[in-house]
C-alpha cells in the first residue's frame, strides 16, 4: 500500500492532533480533582503536614498499585487519582477508638499521575500531600 504526499501529511496531523486531545482534557481533570477536594474539606485551606502516602514510583501494571495513607490523630483520609476517568479512590474514616490512622490498599491508576491524599485532622484542619506514580502498563484500558 501507497501513500500520496497529501496523505501521509492528513495521516500525520490526525495523529498529532490525536495526541494533544489527551493533554486538553487534564486542565479540565485537575479543575475538577479541586472541587473535589473542595468538597471534602468544605473549602479549607489544606496543609502539607500530617498526612503521609507511600506508593511506589514505578508501577508496573496500573491494575494494583498498592499504597498506604496515615495521618496521625486524623478522622478522615481521602484519596484521589488525578489522571483517572473518577479520581475519588477511598475514603477512611476512623473512630475515636483505632488504634492508628492507617490505612492500606491497592489502586487502580490509568497512567502515570498524581496519587493526593487529603486528610481531616482531629482539631478540623487538613492535610495534603501527593505522589507520583509512573504506570508502565495502564489500568483502565490504557
Amino acid at each position: 500500500m501507497t501513500f500520496t504526499r497529501r496523505e501521509t501529511l492528513a495521516i500525520g496531523a490526525g495523529a498529532a492532533l490525536t495526541a494533544m486531545l489527551p493533554a486538553a482534557g487534564f486542565a479540565e481533570a485537575h479543575a475538577d480533582l479541586e472541587a473535589l477536594i473542595s468538597e471534602f474539606t468544605g473549602g479549607a485551606e489544606t496543609g502539607a503536614d500530617g498526612v503521609t502516602i507511600n506508593a511506589p514510583e514505578i508501577a508496573e501494571n496500573g491494575n494494583t498499585v498498592p499504597i498506604e495513607v496515615s495521618a496521625p490523630g486524623a478522622t478522615a483520609i481521602a484519596v484521589y487519582a488525578a489522571g483517572n476517568p473518577t479520581p475519588p479512590v477511598a475514603t477512611f474514616r476512623f473512630g475515636p477508638m483505632a488504634a492508628a490512622q492507617t490505612a492500606s490498599t491497592r489502586i487502580r491508576l490509568a497512567r502515570t499521575q498524581d496519587v493526593v491524599a487529603v486528610a481531616q485532622l482531629a482539631d478540623g484542619s487538613f492535610a495534603r500531600t501527593v505522589a507520583n506514580v509512573k504506570v508502565t502498563i495502564g489500568g483502565c484500558g490504557g
